[in-house]
C-alpha cells in the first residue's frame, strides 16, 4: 500500500461521518479522504469510480446495507466496518482485509486500527471476503433479538418483539408502541435498534421502524411516499419518508 491511504467513508449518519473525519485528520500523514457517501448506493458508485485503498463502512443503512454493498463491488479495498453493536466483532475480522470499529469510535481503538492497517496486505481475495461476509451474516442472524428490555421505575420489563407495532423517535427518546396501543420508552437509539432488530422490522422513515407482520394495508401517497395502515388496536397510520422509497420497493420487490 502506498504511504498515504486513499480513503472513503460510507455511513448514513452525519455525526458518525464527522467523527471519522476528525479522527482521520489527526493522522493526516497516513490518510487522505477522497470521498464520502450517506448511503450504500452512493458508496458503491464512489468505491468503484475512485478505487480507494480503504473504506470505513457502516453495516446498517437504508436501501443497501454494508454487506450488500460489498457483494456488488468491482474494486475490493480494505474494509473497516463501523457498527453500533459489538456482536459484529467476530474472529472473521482478524484477517488481512477487514477490521471493525464500534460506534462511537474511541480514539484509542482508532489508533489500534491504524497500526493494524500498516500490516494489511494490499491484495484482497474477493471470494475470501464474500465468504467472511456470509459468516458474519449467518452469525448475526443467529443472534437476532426476540424481546427488548425497558425500565419502568425501579423495574426492568421485557416486551416481546411480536407484541410491538412500531418504534418512533423524537428529539429526546424512542417510543415503543405495542399492538395494544401501549407506550413505553427505550434508551436505545433508532439506529441501534435498526442494527439489532430481525428482518421482520423495516425502517420506513428516519424516525419510524415498523413491524412488517402488523401491516394491514399500504397506499401510495404524494411525493413518492407511502401510507402504512397497521392492524394494531389504535389502527395506526404511518407515513414513509421519501428517501426510504427505494428501500421499501426493494422489500416489496416492485419497480
Amino acid at each position: 500500500m502506498r504511504n498515504t491511504i486513499r480513503t472513503i467513508i460510507v455511513d448514513d449518519e452525519p455525526p458518525a461521518r464527522q467523527r471519522l473525519k476528525e479522527l482521520l485528520a489527526s493522522y493526516a500523514d497516513t490518510f487522505v479522504l477522497v470521498g464520502e457517501a450517506e448511503n450504500g448506493r452512493k458508496g458503491l458508485e464512489l468505491v468503484n469510480a475512485l478505487k480507494p485503498d480503504l473504506i470505513f463502512l457502516d453495516i446498517q443503512m437504508p436501501g443497501m446495507t454494508g454487506f450488500e454493498l460489498i457483494k456488488q463491488l468491482v474494486h475490493i479495498p480494505i474494509i473497516v466496518f463501523c457498527t453500533a453493536y459489538d456482536q459484529y466483532s467476530l474472529d472473521a475480522f482478524e484477517t488481512n482485509s477487514i477490521d471493525y470499529l464500534v460506534k462511537p469510535v474511541h480514539p484509542d481503538r482508532f489508533a489500534f486500527t491504524v497500526e493494524k492497517l500498516k500490516r494489511f496486505s494490499k491484495s484482497i481475495d474477493r471470494d475470501e471476503l464474500l465468504y467472511l461476509v456470509k459468516q458474519i451474516n449467518d452469525q448475526t442472524t443467529q443472534q437476532e433479538m426476540s424481546s427488548i428490555t425497558i425500565k419502568k421505575g425501579n423495574r426492568l420489563m421485557m416486551i416481546k418483539l411480536d407484541d410491538i407495532s412500531y418504534f418512533q423517535a423524537d428529539e429526546r427518546f424512542v417510543k415503543i408502541i405495542t399492538i395494544q396501543g401501549e407506550n413505553s420508552i427505550t434508551e436505545k437509539s433508532l439506529k441501534e435498534l435498526e442494527e439489532k432488530l430481525p428482518n421482520s422490522f423495516i425502517r420506513i422513515h428516519r424516525s419510524i421502524i415498523i413491524n412488517k407482520n402488523v401491516i394491514g394495508e399500504m397506499q401510495s401517497y404524494f411525493n413518492s411516499k407511502y401510507v402504512f395502515i397497521l392492524n394494531d388496536k389504535p389502527k395506526s397510520k404511518l407515513f414513509s419518508g421519501r428517501s426510504f422509497q427505494r428501500h421499501i420497493k426493494e422489500w416489496l420487490d416492485i419497480n
